[in-house]
């Protein structure tokens, strides 16, 4: 139960460890199950997605080391993907591939189902989106995740963790950088201009104020669209900040934004023409994977918000495969505790028993396991890896996937 004295609206995390935030069902469950002496039964768990949201081929497994923190110290054992895989829905026969598998007595972590399945479907789905402008870009424009206001500030930093392991360059976020740690990245808001035009009837006296002021190390970025046309705002600042001005941001709202491929080509050739080639160009304000298709040839980067923070969690459910060694599941689902594997030169997977070393069925190489331990009795037995080398492995890997 939410404290009264509580300001805002959220689970600390001696409540989520304590099952607080699981579903009433599961706490049925487990007095049901000791009560009737059905509690110690060793169960194998499967959690896996049938479809991936707008059904997309694949997604990026995100929020493993919560889930680690989770259920330390419960008597089971777990077999995860890494934090930062790309995975699959299903393998390339149609079997739903395992992410994670859980093993133990079930009643000793059913009340997670809910928090588990909870803590890695949102951050999935963040991540995923994230991954899939970063492959619509390419490697060497940056994408910046600016969504956080829309969403709940006590998951701020988890959003912006999980869009940096999606291959956001960097986060708005203060709290969120800290715990990736990084530099926040921003600019200057609309209020500001507009504070400054009114003391003083120019928009560049907000950005004269704001190269005064910020230490050297951040970045010059000048928001141009908010009183006058972007081209003209643009050549105002750098006129105002000459060599010092990095970028300029274009933030558009839609109902002024007509053709915004013809705006940001605007804007490049009247910066270029006049000697301001190295200043940059980001555009930002309702971006999605069809607007960022249409400028990812144009601008330089790309600040994205709800579009990231609001992303569809991926659908995981959490199964019961085996029940004390014998294969028993739902209908729907396959039964078994399975491994996945994948080749690593075509990224075919394959989900099948854990004993099995297969090789490809279309290219003949040998496939290596995805799923790796994380927990042995209790202990966690796999380290986290910095958020900056899990960002690493996902640029790796989207070189081996389409859109």
């Amino acid at each position: 139960m939410v404290r009264k004295d509580r300001l805002f609206y959220y689970a600390d995390d001696d409540e989520i460890r304590k099952g607080d935030t699981a579903d009433i069902y599961l706490f049925r469950t487990k007095e049901i199950l000791e009560k009737k002496g059905l509690g110690d039964k060793k169960v194998v768990v499967e959690v896996t997605t049938g479809s991936l949201p707008s059904n997309v081929d694949w997604g990026v497994l995100c929020g493993v080391g919560e889930v680690a923190r989770l259920l330390e110290g419960l008597p089971i054992d777990v077999y995860c993907m890494l934090e930062g895989t790309v995975f699959h829905a299903r393998d390339h026969s149609g079997i739903r591939a395992p992410v994670m598998v859980v093993e133990g007595a079930f009643s000793e972590f059913v009340l997670y189902d809910t928090s588990m399945l909870g803590l890695i479907c949102q951050s999935s789905g963040i991540a995923t989106r994230a991954a899939r402008l970063r492959k619509i870009i390419g490697p060497n424009k940056f994408l910046l995740s600016f969504g956080i206001r829309r969403m709940h500030p006590a998951i701020a930093p988890l959003i912006d963790y999980a869009a940096y392991v999606g291959t956001a360059d960097g986060v708005s976020g203060v709290a969120g950088a800290k715990l990736i740690g990084i530099e926040p990245s921003g600019t200057l808001p609309h209020t500001l201009i507009l504070l400054f035009y009114d003391a003083f009837g120019s928009q560049a006296e907000a950005w004269k104020a704001f190269d005064e002021i910020m230490p050297r190390e951040v970045p010059r970025v000048a928001l141009c669209d908010t009183m006058y046309d972007e081209k003209i705002e643009s050549l105002m600042a750098a006129e105002t900040l000459g060599k010092r001005l990095s970028m300029v941001r274009l933030d558009t709202v839609g109902s002024r934004r007509g053709n915004m491929p013809d705006i940001v080509r605007e804007v490049r050739h009247e910066l270029d023409i006049r000697g301001h080639n190295h200043v940059k160009i980001m555009v930002s304000g309702g971006l999605n994977e069809e607007s960022v298709k249409e400028l990812a040839q144009l601008a330089d980067g790309f600040g994205v918000g709800t579009y990231i923070s609001n992303s569809p969690t991926v659908d995981l459910s959490f199964d019961i495969v085996e029940i004390e060694g014998k294969p028993i599941t739902k209908r729907g689902k396959v039964s078994g505790k399975k491994q996945v594997y994948r080749c690593m030169n075509c990224y075919v997977d394959l989900a099948i028993s854990f004993d099995e070393n297969p090789t490809c069925p279309v290219c003949r190489s040998r496939m290596e396991p995805l799923l790796q331990p994380l927990i042995k009795n209790g202990r966690i037995v796999r380290k986290q890896p910095a958020p900056r080398e899990t960002q690493e492995y996902v640029l790796k890997q989207l070189e081996k996937v389409t859109l």
